[in-house]
């Protein structure tokens, strides 16, 4: 049985430390990712061709909410588990009744319900810039909640993984930031030669963004089949290591 009282206070906890932080956590992301839009969408989309028949303006909105979800929930995540091993309360959590996965669900739903309400206002920001349609309404909002899920997974890990504050800034900026610029959000991946075309491929990225962007548009990169199929299968791997970490206390009980 899920003991979802303790999943409760947990999601709860996390959901008040966030909006104790709202200034930063909310609006810094959406007043950058709003130049992107000016400086991109505007300034120089109206200079530049439409891609697969779509503006360039409009081009670019899947792309940088990705890049804000991908950011926001591994810090969300990395962050929420991080503190209780800095301040020595993961030991009360690891004593009490409440076992990993409904640990798991505590802080990768809170940051992972974080992330979507980024995406959505973010999403609505970008009406004031550009004009767009989605396509697959519903798998939109699919990709989003899977996105949100499976980078907030992977932000636990680096969580527990982090023996200080700057290691929780490794990797989302030395590695997951620079792959999202390469992973397609502001160009296609056709537009590249046909080396690169193929290099860029071995970008996991490349896959969210490009699913992400068929439910806009219905056009994509790759097909949306292998897209939903390697995000699953990041999230599956990730749920595999957090089990592994949870069953060895490995950089939890030293």
């Amino acid at each position: 049985m899920i003991n979802f009282h303790g999943v409760k206070a947990i999601y709860r906890f996390e959901l008040a430390r966030w909006f104790r932080t709202l200034l930063q956590s909310i609006l810094a992301p959406v007043i950058s990712t709003s130049l992107y839009f000016v400086v991109f969408g505007s300034a120089i989309g109206s200079r530049m061709t439409a891609i697969d028949g779509v503006s360039y303006g409009a081009f670019i909105v899947p792309g940088l909410i990705m890049l804000s979800i991908l950011t926001e929930s591994i810090s969300n995540a990395s962050f929420g588990i991080y503190m209780p091993k800095w301040s020595g309360t993961i030991y009360e959590l690891l004593s009490s009744p409440v076992s990993w996965i409904e640990t798991v669900m505590g802080y990768v739903g809170a940051a992972a319900t974080k992330s979507v309400l980024l995406g959505l206002l973010i999403l609505a920001t970008a009406r004031l810039f550009v004009p767009f349609e989605i396509a697959h309404p519903v798998w939109m909002l699919a990709f989003l909640v899977l996105t949100a899920v499976t980078f907030s997974l992977f932000g636990f890990i680096i969580g527990l993984w982090a023996d200080d504050f700057q290691k929780l800034q490794i990797v989302p900026s030395l590695i997951i930031t620079p792959l999202t610029f390469l992973g397609g959000s502001f160009y296609s991946i056709s537009m590249l030669p046909p080396l690169w075309q193929k290099i860029t491929l071995f970008n996991p990225v490349v896959y969210l963004i490009s699913g992400f962007r068929w439910a806009f548009y219905g056009k994509a990169d790759v097909n949306i089949g292998i897209s939903l199929a390697a995000t699953i299968g990041f999230m599956l791997a990730c749920l595999i290591a957090i089990r592994w970490v949870f069953a060895t206390g490995y950089k939890m009980k030293a």
